[in-house]
C-alpha cells in the first residue's frame, strides 16, 4: 500500500477538487465517482484533499480514508512514470504468466518506486491472448519476456 502523502495541495488543486465536488453535489453515492475524478486530474488522492472530500459530501474523514484504501486502484502518492501491472489470473498463469512475473520483479528491482511500478491484477481481459499485461494504461496481449524488456526499453 503507498504511504499517505503530508504535503499540503497545491493551490491550483484546491479548485480543481472543489469542481468535481460541485459537479457531483447531490448525486447519491458520489464518494467513487468524485475519487476517480480526483485521481484522473491529479494522479493520485493527495491526503488534503481527503479532508476536503469528507466536508463537500458530509462523510467523515476517515470513511473517505477508508474507500481509497479499501480499493487497490486508488492512489495516495503520485504514480509511478512507468506502470506495470500484469495479469495473475488463471488464463494468464497457464500460459506462463508466472515466469513473466517473476522476469518482470528481476527487472524492475532496483528501480525507484516514482520510477517503475509493477503489480499483480486479476484478469486483463485478454485471456484468449495470454499473458497479458497493461503498461501505463495500455494492453498487450501475448507477452513474453523478451517482448515485456522491448516494451519497458521503448
Amino acid at each position: 500500500m503507498d504511504s499517505v502523502r503530508t504535503d499540503p495541495i497545491p493551490p491550483d488543486h484546491s479548485p480543481l477538487i472543489q469542481d468535481i465536488l460541485t459537479r457531483h453535489a447531490g448525486q447519491p453515492g458520489s464518494l467513487l465517482p468524485i475519487l476517480h475524478a480526483v485521481q484522473d486530474a491529479l494522479g493520485y488522492i493527495p491526503a488534503d484533499a481527503i479532508g476536503m472530500i469528507a466536508a463537500g459530501i458530509q462523510r467523515s474523514r476517515a470513511e473517505v480514508h477508508g474507500v481509497i484504501h479499501f480499493y487497490t486502484h486508488f492512489r495516495t502518492a503520485p504514480p509511478a512514470r512507468t506502470q506495470v501491472e500484469i495479469c495473475r489470473a488463471e488464463s494468464c498463469q497457464a500460459c506462463g504468466g508466472d515466469a513473466l512475473y517473476r522476469h518482470a520483479e528481476q527487472r524492475v528491482a532496483g528501480a525507484s518506486p516514482d520510477q517503475v511500478s509493477l503489480a499483480p491484477v486479476y484478469c486483463l481481459g485478454l485471456c484468449a491472448q495470454s499473458p497479458a499485461v497493461m503498461i501505463n494504461g495500455r494492453p498487450h496481449a501475448r507477452v513474453t519476456p523478451e517482448k515485456l524488456d522491448a516494451l519497458l526499453e521503448s
